[in-house]
C-alpha cells in the first residue's frame, strides 16, 4: 500500500454555504469518513484554519524570519487534507473523487515522493 494525500481546495474569498448546507456537507464528510477507516484506507484527516491565520518561518541568513500571513497569496487555499492508504493511483483517485463529492470542492491527489 502507498500514502497518498488528498487535499482539499478551498476558494479565496468564497462565501461560506448557509448553515444547513453546510451541515449537509459535514454529514457527507464524516461518512466518506468512516467509509475510508471501514476499508482500512484512514490514515488522518482534518480541516485547517484559513491562510490568514498561518505563521511562515523562512531561513536567512543562518537564521529564521517569521513573519504572519500566507506563503503565497492565490485564488484558492488548502483548506483541509486526508492522507489515506492506497493500493495504487487508480484507488487514491477514486477515494478522492468520492472526497470530492462529500466536500463539493476540487480535491487534489498527490502520491508521496519515493515509496516502494
Amino acid at each position: 500500500m502507498k500514502h497518498y494525500l488528498l487535499s482539499v481546495v478551498q476558494p479565496a474569498g468564497g462565501t461560506p454555504p448557509a448553515a444547513d448546507e453546510l451541515a449537509e456537507i459535514m454529514r457527507r464528510v464524516e461518512a466518506f469518513n468512516d467509509e475510508l477507516r471501514a476499508a482500512g484506507a484512514w490514515v488522518f484527516a482534518g480541516g485547517l484554519h484559513g491562510p490568514e491565520t498561518a505563521t511562515v518561518l523562512r531561513p536567512q541568513g543562518g537564521d529564521v524570519l517569521v513573519t504572519d500571513g500566507p506563503y503565497a497569496e492565490g485564488k484558492e487555499y488548502l483548506g483541509g487534507l486526508c492522507l489515506i492508504r492506497a493500493a495504487d493511483l487508480d484507488e487514491a483517485l477514486e477515494w478522492g473523487r468520492k472526497a470530492a463529492l462529500a466536500t463539493t470542492l476540487p480535491i487534489e491527489v498527490r502520491p508521496f515522493a519515493d515509496q516502494h
